[in-house]
């Protein structure tokens, strides 16, 4: 389906200007095995969040068709939308999300989980709100579960202002998915939201860091799934449709699956 596979490990740390260690990009091609991508040549030692969305807009206005798979949250649940008072519409929530928690800006996400930047005290969510792919996943934390060893939290909240801003450059040309419909156009590429531990236990480390180790297996696991032919299974999780329309509003990990899965 996708000429090239991209995984990206990502962190909420710091700005969006700031060199992070734990921002990792691995790209794969066609049969190839990823290979780690290196900011571009600066003072910077490594990726910053605002150097990953420019790339990201550049790489997917080529004409090869690639997948890209982000490691963080890309919505919030239901709730999050019924007590804010919300339309169930994901480019209003991008744009209300930026409006209030606006750190695509120069700022760190606590200074407006501390009310120093922005408005966040408007549109907080509760830790125990999670979205129905995690609670399908299992282990996946609450997009606002702060604070804790293995939080998605704080990168969900530095990252979704830029999806909205690849968005707005890169409309028409790249599928969000499943947002943009859960069938995605031949010949388009498309963006979503992954989990690094559905994918990286299939892989050797071979003296990666973790963070390189997640982007890594996420580029290894899309490119494998497609060329096993799993992939197109996994666009399409087995959900009944009031599922299927919750989750386009909620956002779905790719790879976790419809079901739930039952203990043995």
């Amino acid at each position: 389906m996708f000429d090239r596979f991209i995984g990206i490990d990502y962190s909420g740390a710091e700005t969006p200007r700031s060199s992070l260690p734990g921002l990792r990009v691995y790209l794969a091609e066609a049969d190839g095995t990823p290979v780690e991508v290196p900011p571009p040549p600066s003072a910077r030692k490594y990726w910053t969040r605002r150097g990953i969305a420019e790339w990201l807009v550049n790489k997917l206005s080529e004409s090869a068709t690639t997948l890209v798979g982000i490691d963080h949250g890309f919505s919030f649940p239901l709730r999050y939308f019924e007590v804010h008072w919300l339309e169930p519409d994901w480019q209003a929530f991008l744009d209300d999300f930026q409006h209030h928690w606006p750190t695509d800006q120069d700022i760190y996400v606590d200074f407006v989980r501390d009310g120093l930047h922005g408005n966040g005290a408007a549109r907080m969510g509760n830790a125990r709100w999670r979205r129905l792919t995690e609670q399908r996943a299992g282990t996946a934390k609450s997009v606002f579960h702060f604070d804790v060893q293995g939080q998605v939290a704080k990168s969900t909240h530095a990252g979704i202002p830029w999806l909205r801003y690849m968005r707005q450059r890169l409309r028409g040309r790249v599928h969000f998915w499943p947002f943009e419909g859960w069938d995605i156009p031949e010949g388009t590429s498309a963006i979503a939201e992954v989990y690094p531990a559905l994918w990286n236990k299939g892989f050797v480390n071979e003296g990666r860091t973790s963070d390189q180790h997640d982007a890594f297996s996420i580029a290894a696991g899309l490119s494998r799934a497609d060329h096993d032919g799993t992939l197109a299974a996994l666009l399409r999780p087995d959900l009944t449709p009031p599922e299927r329309t919750l989750a386009q509003l909620e956002g779905w990990i790719l790879g976790v699956p419809g079901k739930a899965r039952v203990k043995s």
